[in-house]
């Protein structure tokens, strides 16, 4: 019998290979994707240190809308890059948390660019 691959193992395997060539300093932070089916999630992280020093998503209070779409991931990127400037981060690692660039992960790329943060 052929068993179905779990892709959530799949992934959080491909995220672990990326995350040995990838990490956070403090000047230059790692910004991390989560995607769930319902929301997104974007942090941006000092590896050195192990702290988080923004982080934007669809359930934050002033976030309206669904949080499961492209516009959702797009308004995550907007904020998470505000939220950068105001700390003085400007230059980020980008790390997709072992996704494909695709859909919501790009579009949330796209609107942090568009924001201002560099990678």
């Amino acid at each position: 019998m052929l068993l179905k691959a779990d892709k959530n193992k799949t992934r959080q395997k491909r995220h672990l290979r990326v995350r040995n060539r990838v990490a956070g300093t403090a000047e230059r932070p790692r910004l991390n994707v989560f995607r769930s089916l319902a929301h997104i999630y974007a942090q941006i992280i000092d590896d050195e240190k192990g702290m988080t020093l923004a982080a934007a998503s669809s359930l934050d209070k002033d976030f309206k809308g669904k949080g499961g779409n492209i516009a959702a991931a797009k308004a995550v990127g907007a904020a998470i890059a505000k939220k950068a400037l105001e700390k003085g981060i400007s230059e980020v690692v980008f790390d997709r948390g072992g996704y494909i660039y695709h859909g919501r992960v790009a579009a949330l790329a796209e609107a942090a660019r568009e924001g201002g943060l560099k990678f």
